[in-house]
């Protein structure tokens, strides 16, 4: 079914299309009961061409059905249940592969063996992803050390920026849970991303300091290092302001951030471990092989940071300006396909900051028990679109293309596409001083 401006992509997960599917129904039972909007503009006859209306079902039938979706996905997420679906691979998913000799004596033993090693049965991907890494990156990495040539460093440049997103997302669930593999396995667990980080752009323990000792401390408000509320988030200016901050200068504000704070431990540790990671690569660069540094180390390194920065950017460009700290009104959904399916369900950025320990899979099954609050909250869902075209969309001032990748819920339904393109252009204003001290308190505006 499309009621929206486009049809939801085939390689939704499962549990995104069940998401949308709800959305949909809510969208089209408002356009039935006889508050159905008119869009204006030049593209009403283009949408009403790609609508397809429908009879929805009565809102205790629309419940049930949510229930029931509720109820399949803890099932696909419980190991004891028949319906049990572990992740495997984040390109295809496990019911899809139908070759009963794959499944009888390659597949399903691995599933087996693999969740005796994974600390949560649902994340055999992340032993799949493990063993990709120290099969591809690493053997690539040291041969370019010992033979360099640029033809491999470029190729190894190319494959690194294939992994960086979906590796970035499997060490945020890491740094949650405290980590991935079991127990049992505890050294490997907190010795491979010594490796790994490095070669996938990230400087030693930077990601956790940063991201859970910081980031979700402020959640986005004016102490946060990586905060949106004091920049013009559809200007350029402004963010490469915001991204050259980062760039350049994390390494010395996150340690006096937490100076700052009070809390010198963490300082020294986050001081710490950046510097010798600059150190080791310096190292590298001046006394191993510098084109292979360069190749290995630090194309990667630049890149992650503008993902991240490019990233944080779109999740947070829209701030509710009556209640700029609540996480539901500072912070977006995003149902798409490279967020959500290779990247652990990074869309789902409110549940997330709603619950920085609930886990991956649990995220879209929060948002349907959730969702009136969501739609009382005034949240904001985005489908179609991923983080990276979210940030050039809002940079560029493409308010409307924003609003057709906007989801409507409760009274958001009832605007027309413009209003729905002014509302998002009205979150993206920055936040004076006086605002700042007037919504989180004096201490943290910087006032004269």
């Amino acid at each position: 079914m499309v009621n929206l401006y486009f049809a939801p992509d085939a390689q939704l997960t499962v549990q995104d299309r069940m998401v949308l599917d709800a959305l949909q129904n809510d969208y089209s039972r408002f356009q039935k009961n006889g508050v159905s909007q008119v869009e204006t503009g030049e593209d009403s006859d283009d949408l009403a061409a790609k609508q397809t209306r429908y009879d929805s079902a009565s809102p205790e039938d629309t419940l049930e059905h949510e229930q029931q979706a509720i109820d399949l996905m803890r099932k696909l997420n419980d190991p004891k249940s028949p319906t049990f679906d572990p992740t495997v691979f984040v390109s295809v998913d496990t019911p899809d592969i139908k070759n009963p000799i794959l499944r009888k004596w390659i597949i399903d033993p691995y599933i087996r063996w693999a969740r005796t090693i994974v600390r949560v049965d649902t994340d055999v991907v992340m032993l799949t992803h493990l063993m990709l890494y120290f099969t591809t990156s690493v053997p690539s990495a040291l041969y370019l050390f010992y033979h360099f040539r640029w033809w491999h460093g470029l190729l190894h440049f190319a494959m690194q920026i294939y992994y960086l997103g979906p590796y970035t997302l499997m060490m945020h669930q890491h740094i949650h849970m405290r980590g991935i593999l079991s127990k049992s396995l505890g050294w490997l667990d907190h010795s491979f991303p010594y490796i790994l980080d490095p070669l996938m752009g990230h400087t030693w323990n930077s990601y956790y300091f940063h991201h859970v000792k910081h980031h979700h401390v402020e959640a986005n408000g004016p102490d946060d290092l990586s905060s949106t509320v004091r920049y013009q988030r559809d200007d350029v200016w402004n963010f490469l302001h915001y991204l050259g901050r980062f760039y350049f200068l994390i390494w010395f504000d996150l340690p006096r951030y937490f100076l700052r704070k009070r809390k010198s431990g963490l300082a020294v540790k986050a001081g710490g471990c950046e510097i010798a990671n600059y150190i080791y690569l310096y190292l590298l660069f001046t006394k191993v092989n510098a084109r292979a540094t360069f190749c290995v180390y630090l194309l990667p390194l630049a890149i992650m940071r503008l993902g991240l920065m490019i990233g944080n950017w779109a999740q947070h460009a829209f701030v509710d300006e009556v209640e700029p700290e609540s996480d539901f009104r500072s912070s977006i959904t995003v149902i798409d396909v490279p967020s959500n399916r290779y990247c652990y369900n990074d869309g789902y950025h409110t549940s997330h900051h709603l619950n920085p320990l609930r886990h991956w899979r649990e995220h879209p099954i929060a948002f349907l028990a959730q969702k009136k609050q969501y739609s009382d909250e005034h949240a904001l869902v985005f489908y179609n679109i991923d983080y990276l075209m979210i940030t050039f969309n809002v940079l560029s001032k493409n308010y409307m293309h924003l609003a057709r990748c906007l989801v409507p819920m409760g009274e958001q339904m009832k605007m027309t596409i413009e209003e729905r393109a002014e509302l998002l252009r009205t979150k993206t204003r920055r936040f004076t001083e006086e605002e700042i001290a007037e919504k989180w308190g004096k201490q943290y505006a910087r006032l004269k």
